[in-house]
């Protein structure tokens, strides 16, 4: 037995009043682990993340390698988590170390210079759309959906409209 992944959602903001208001309640998860080497090794960032943890619910910053790790060790089969991570690439690097999940919910990516829009709230770049192309294949739901009582959205279909897969 491994543990139970109650949510892996791609959203760059992690942690935020979505997350610990609406989806943390509503899926019953028992920690919540972000999943960024970016966010690991920067104190900070750290700090304000483990801040904005709903009360009650153990909050974790980790590495990607750290996770995977974490997912086979059997000592860690009791937890429930929500897996929040950055982006499409970190996503698909958690599949890929064996994280069993049939869907991933898509908050919003941010806009920068390299990203266009495909939707409100996601911007995608080149290496994005290659981790959302891996993800599909493995027969992964993309899941659009910014509180859990939203109706679900297909990305690959927005993808697919804006000529991106």
């Amino acid at each position: 037995m491994t543990m139970d992944v109650r949510l892996l959602r791609i959203d760059s903001r992690l942690l935020h009043g979505q997350v610990t208001t609406n989806w943390a309640k509503a899926i019953k998860v028992n920690r919540i682990l972000i999943v960024s080497d970016r966010v690991a090794s920067d104190v900070t960032r750290k700090t304000l993340l483990t801040q904005a943890a709903p009360p009650g619910i153990r909050t974790h910053i980790i590495t990607v390698d750290k996770m995977i790790r974490l997912y086979h060790d059997l000592r860690f089969n009791v937890l429930k988590p929500m897996i929040l991570v950055e982006d499409p690439v970190d996503a698909r690097r958690v599949v890929q170390g064996g994280i069993k999940v049939d869907s991933i919910n898509i908050g919003a990516i941010s806009f920068d210079t390299t990203r266009i829009m495909v939707t409100d709230a996601i911007a995608v770049n080149v290496a994005d759309v290659e981790a959302f192309k891996w993800l599909h294949g493995q027969g992964i739901k993309l899941d659009v959906r910014k509180v859990s009582n939203d109706s679900s959205k297909n990305l690959w279909k927005s993808l697919s409209e804006k000529g991106l897969v």
